[in-house]
Parts: structure tokens; C-alpha cells; sequence
């Protein structure tokens, strides 16, 4: 069983690489970003409280997210593993992830983390806003914010993988493909 974490800022190609790489190996996705809007949609507890974060352009708290992907992983048996796309943002996240996985006789593969210049992250973004009718895609300021919080909080956790000999570096910049083959290339390797 394989278990990525597939890491980057917003508008590394998370998403995009996401599709290929569940297409490919059969592992089962798991975003936050799919589960807020699962729990938004169903009008639960943890998708009202997480919205409020979201709309201010800032992380969910740790325990929300943690709840959610935990029901996640407890309904999810008979997979060939996941890709985690979005999660762990924090140290904390990874942590509860590892001791997640550890009850379920599992374990995290590795991080393979896409590397993009800021400037090129806010064109993404802008650009995916266009027709993403997503807020947060559409406001500069919410996108500086978005990416500020990914460096001060989010970045830490590549250390916490990268000291367990679990960290991959690719190039995020360039041809969808070409990007998919070097993770592919990373994944075989596990």
C-alpha cells in the first residue's frame, strides 16, 4: 500500500497531479479541500466551522481537519492507499496523521513536495479563479495570505517528512506530464 503526500503551496498542481496519480495507482484521494466542501454540502458541524476559517483566507484548526480526515481513512478499507492533497499543513496535522495511520497498520510512503516560484503561484491562482468561482482565487489579497501561511505554517511539515528520510523535491514548473513522470518515477521507488 502506497500513502502520498502529495505537498506544495496553493497553485503547486496538487490538484491536477492528484487526478493522474489516483487514475494511475488506484489510491483514493483524500483533499481537504473535497472534504470541507463534503461537509459544507451536508451542512455538518466541522464544515460550518471550517468555512468561517476559509473565508478569512486562513488554515482550518488542526482538531477540525483531523476529525474529518479520520472519518475518511475509517471509511475508506479496501483501498490501495491515498494521496493526501492538502494534508498535513502542520507539524501537529503530521503527527496525528502518523499516529492515524499507525492504528490502521499503516504508513505515510512519502512527501513529494512540487516546487513553484511565488509570482508564478499567484498567476495559477488568478487564473484558476476564472473559473474555479472560488473566492479566495479572485482576491490578491486573500492569495498573499493564502501563500504567507503556507510558508510560516505549512513549510514545517516538509522538515518533519524530510527527517524521516521521506522528502522529494520536483520541479513544478513545465509540462503537466513531465511533471507527472518525475513523480512517477519518485513513487515507483517506494
Amino acid at each position: 500500500m502506497r500513502n502520498i503526500v502529495l505537498f506544495g503551496p496553493p497553485g503547486a498542481g496538487k490538484g491536477t497531479q492528484s487526478e493522474k496519480l489516483i487514475e494511475k495507482y488506484g489510491l483514493t484521494h483524500l483533499s481537504t479541500g473535497d472534504l470541507f466542501r463534503k461537509h459544507l454540502g451536508e451542512g455538518t458541524e466541522l464544515g460550518t466551522l471550517a468555512k468561517k476559517y476559509m473565508d478569512e483566507g486562513h488554515l482550518v484548526p488542526d482538531q477540525v481537519v483531523i476529525s474529518m480526515v479520520e472519518d475518511k481513512i475509517s471509511n475508506s478499507k479496501h483501498c490501495e492507499g491515498f494521496i493526501f492533497d492538502g494534508f498535513p499543513r502542520t507539524t501537529a496535522q503530521a503527527e496525528a496523521l502518523d499516529r492515524m495511520l499507525k492504528n490502521h497498520g499503516m504508513a505515510i510512503s512519502g512527501m513529494i513536495a512540487l516546487d513553484v516560484p511565488q509570482e508564478i503561484l499567484k498567476e495559477r491562482i488568478k487564473e484558476r479563479g476564472k473559473t474555479s468561482n472560488r473566492a479566495d482565487d479572485q482576491n490578491e489579497e486573500k492569495i498573499n495570505t493564502r501563500i504567507k501561511v503556507y510558508l510560516d505554517e505549512t513549510l514545517p511539515v516538509a522538515n518533519y517528512y524530510e527527517e524521516q528520510g521521506k522528502f522529494k523535491k520536483i520541479n513544478g514548473v513545465g509540462e503537466i506530464d513531465e511533471i507527472f513522470k518525475e513523480i512517477s518515477v519518485t513513487i515507483d521507488s517506494y
